[in-house]
């Protein structure tokens, strides 16, 4: 019998890297006491890993954005609408003529305001407001006593100023006669020796009369003769200055006079009166008030008609001119024309004036400070594509709108282009055309919505 093995010594570190469930050469060990049914544990596999979630996730966006591709090129974003909430207007052709919608107040159409000439103290009131007057009556008086005191100064001074007056002309007067009785007595004396002369001279020539009588008379005559001369050439040049001074003094008198009537006339002036026939719609006076020269005490509104000034953007005052037509809105049921008699070139908070008056018929009802819509014609009229005014305009500004298909079911966002505008439609210009239906209702609701589905 060969020899058996002798068992093969193992160490503790072989025995724990041979597989398990075998022990010394192979053997099997024990049931629980180490081997593989006792020891390993089966794990069970996860179905949704993060892999796997996010795969999902990403055809899930594929999809949706596929989706959403499609859905654009077939129609775009639709919304669903109630066709009762909106209005639809239809697109026509026709005579269009721009206008402006404006607001003004009427006006008597001449007023005269009341200033103060001269400034005083009110002493009395003789018309009330509202009251009608006629030109030249009393509505209050004045009192000024310097005006009254240079008054009494200067008439003084004019009464002295013709009293000196009187005067040199009495004193002229005086002279004049008492240079020409000198002439007189000159002019008689000189004929007086002229006959003389003329007697002695065929005696002087006979010797019959001394030398000494003839040379006297005639020397005498020769004296008178110049003496005459020169007195009437003083007389001429005395005359002269006389009358210059004559006439300065009344010049001055005049002046004086002149300076009386004015002080006269601020006096008159001191009681304010109508200057014209009307209604006095303001008067602002109260007994005891001092008032100062160009006080402006109220107004008369001469009842000659009524006007409307109104108010229009500066936006528009280059097309707008003397003569341009307007129409009122119904005033007790009926329009009436106007036309701008005014347009006044100052500019104020983005806003300057026109003056209107009615070119026919003026209403009855009317009254002073009533407010007056009308419209302004803007343009002549002519024929254009046109759609109704409609809240849509604030979300689009006209360069877009809805609208509406045939069918009627839906409506389908369109680029547009308008132009002018009126009180009733806007100009289309590019995008629409006579007969379409669109929606004119406001759009703040339908965000982004490229379709409008009508339930």
């Amino acid at each position: 019998m060969a020899p058996s093995n002798p068992p093969v010594k193992r160490s503790s570190i072989d025995t724990l890297l041979s597989p398990r469930g075998s022990g010394p050469a192979g053997a099997s060990s024990p049931k629980g006491m180490g081997g593989g049914e006792g020891m390993d544990r089966q794990i069970d596999k996860k179905t949704w890993t993060n892999a796997r979630i996010g795969m999902v996730l990403a055809a899930v966006a594929f999809i949706v954005l596929v989706g959403w591709g499609l859905s654009t090129t077939t129609g775009g974003r639709k919304l669903n609408v109630d066709l009762e909430r909106v209005s639809i207007s239809e697109v026509t052709f026709g005579p269009f003529q721009e206008n402006i919608p404006a607001t003004g107040n009427v006006e008597p159409r001449t007023t005269v305001f009341l200033d103060a000439v001269e400034g005083g103290r009110i002493e009395e009131i003789f018309v009330l407001e509202g009251e009608i007057i006629e030109e030249g009556d009393p509505i209050l008086r004045l009192s000024n006593a310097t005006l009254q005191l240079s008054l009494l100064q200067t008439e003084t001074q004019r009464i002295e100023q013709n009293n000196r007056l009187e005067d040199t002309r009495f004193r002229v007067e005086q002279q004049n006669l008492s240079m020409r009785q000198q002439i007189t007595d000159m002019d008689y004396n000189i004929r007086r020796l002229r006959r003389e002369e003329k007697r002695l001279k065929p005696l002087f020539d006979q010797k019959m009369v001394s030398s000494a009588e003839y040379e006297r008379v005639d020397d005498e005559l020769q004296y008178l003769i110049q003496r005459r001369d020169l007195t009437l050439r003083s007389y001429q040049q005395d005359s002269l200055r006389q009358r210059i001074q004559i006439d300065q003094m009344e010049d001055a008198v005049q002046r004086m006079e002149a300076n009386f009537a004015l002080i006269n006339d601020r006096l008159a002036n001191l009681t304010l009166r109508a200057p014209v026939s009307g209604q006095l719609s303001q008067l602002n006076a109260e007994l005891g008030e001092l008032k100062t020269s160009g006080f402006r005490f109220g107004q008369i509104d001469v009842l000659d008609g009524v006007k409307v000034r109104a108010e229009i953007d500066e936006f528009h005052i280059s097309r707008v001119r003397r003569g341009q037509r307007a129409v009122t809105t119904s005033i007790a049921g009926q329009e009436y024309e106007m036309e701008i008699r005014r347009v006044y070139p100052e500019v104020s908070n983005s806003r300057f004036k026109v003056d209107l008056d009615f070119t026919g018929e003026t209403p009855t009802s009317i009254r002073r400070g009533q407010t007056v819509r009308f419209r302004l014609e803007m343009s002549d009229p002519e024929d254009a594509t046109v759609v109704p005014l409609g809240a849509f305009f604030q979300a689009t500004g006209g360069n877009w709108i809805y609208v509406v298909d045939p069918s009627g079911d839906f409506a389908s966002k369109r680029t547009i282009r308008l132009g002018r505008k009126n009180l009733d439609v806007y100009e289309v210009l590019e995008g629409l055309s006579a007969g379409e239906r669109v929606v004119t209702s406001s759009y703040d609701t339908f965000g982004d919505a490229d379709r409008l589905v009508f339930n």
